[in-house]
């Protein structure tokens, strides 16, 4: 009862709280493991995207923000992976692995840190990494709104408006796992990305 107590408590903070708005609804696979790849603008964004989709999802976090005190019961309450950015973190990746072997969704911000323009940072390569040595799909995802370049906590505690799109799994070549093919089947995934990215608004007059 607590998490569907949770999950509904999130629905409306995403959802009313914060005014998220689907632009194009969401691709997830129904049942079975997959990959949601999307871009990323401030703490909010697990709590955003799992208040639209069906499926709970399993994000993958930075440590220093999974451990804030004010809202770790919040990240685990949603069992997010804290991923230490300083290094490679083998412990991260193998409970991404049981995520996904376990047949649930993992949620992944390829750029690796938050970004405060509009504009995409360079994805880096896990993502097709896990996906060429599971055979998931991957799901591409893009999220804008009115919390870019704000604390955590002030993206929590400030009502924002924020808009998400989704698009179909990419396709990729999942063959090998050499530099190259990571390489590539990563620029597939950003591009999937960046191509749900809504035009800025022209102002009028």
């Amino acid at each position: 009862m607590g998490v569907r107590a949770f999950w509904a408590s999130n629905v409306i903070f995403s959802r009313a709280y914060h005014r998220t708005i689907v632009r194009q609804p969401q691709r997830i696979p129904r049942r079975g493991p997959a990959i949601l790849a999307c871009n990323h603008i401030s703490g909010l964004d697990p709590l955003l995207l799992q208040s639209v989709c069906p499926r709970p999802v399993v994000w993958m976090m930075a440590r220093e923000y999974y451990e804030i005190a004010a809202l770790t019961w919040v990240f685990q309450a949603i069992n997010a992976i804290p991923v230490d950015r300083s290094g490679r973190d083998t412990a991260a990746t193998r409970a991404a692995l049981r995520a996904l072997g376990d047949g649930r969704v993992l949620g992944i911000f390829p750029e690796g840190k938050i970004e405060t323009s509009r504009d995409l940072l360079p994805f880096q390569t896990g993502v097709a990494m896990l996906a060429i040595r599971t055979k998931v799909p991957v799901c591409p995802a893009y999220l804008d709104g009115t919390q870019r370049d704000m604390s955590m906590l002030r993206a929590f505690f400030t009502p924002n408006e924020s808009t998400i799109s989704f698009g179909p799994p990419v396709q990729f070549d999942r063959s090998s796992t050499s530099r190259q093919a990571l390489e590539a089947a990563t620029e597939r995934i950003e591009a999937a990305v960046a191509a749900l990215r809504p035009s800025p608004r022209v102002p009028l007059g």
